[in-house]
């Protein structure tokens, strides 16, 4: 995507890909990100789709190398609030885009006994004996 689509447009691409955030580019360089939460923003400010999606996008987005680890990507994503990551290469071109439910996905196939095995809160004590 292009800063000068209209949000309309970026809206019915993130619909139809079933994505939560774009890239918007300028050529090979990054220069922000349109996510459903800026969506959200104006749809409840009733604003009109035929803007530039320049006009509202996040600009200089927080983004992560190409060689970055899962652990990095979940401090990172957890340190800041973020659901999407734009990943980026050496030569700061995008190359994608990492979401929390991507990170979900890796741990559910990689570590299925721990994430199936883990109660809802490790620290929780049951309130009454479990067994006969």
């Amino acid at each position: 995507m292009t800063a000068d689509d209209t949000v309309g447009n970026v809206m019915q691409i993130m619909r139809a890909q079933r994505n939560g955030a774009v890239l918007i580019c300028d050529g090979p360089k990054l220069v922000g990100v349109f996510t459903e939460r800026d969506a959200l923003k104006l749809m409840a400010s009733g604003a009109d789709f035929s803007t530039p999606v320049r006009e509202v996008m996040s600009t200089d987005p927080v983004t992560i190398a190409d060689s970055a680890t899962v652990g990095e990507a979940i401090r990172k994503m957890s340190e800041g609030g973020y659901r999407h990551l734009p990943i980026i290469d050496r030569q700061q071109h995008p190359k994608g885009m990492l979401a929390v439910s991507g990170i979900v996905h890796y741990l559910v196939d990689h570590f299925p006994e721990t994430v199936y095995n883990l109660p809802p809160d490790p620290k929780a004590k049951p309130r009454e004996r479990e067994g006969a």
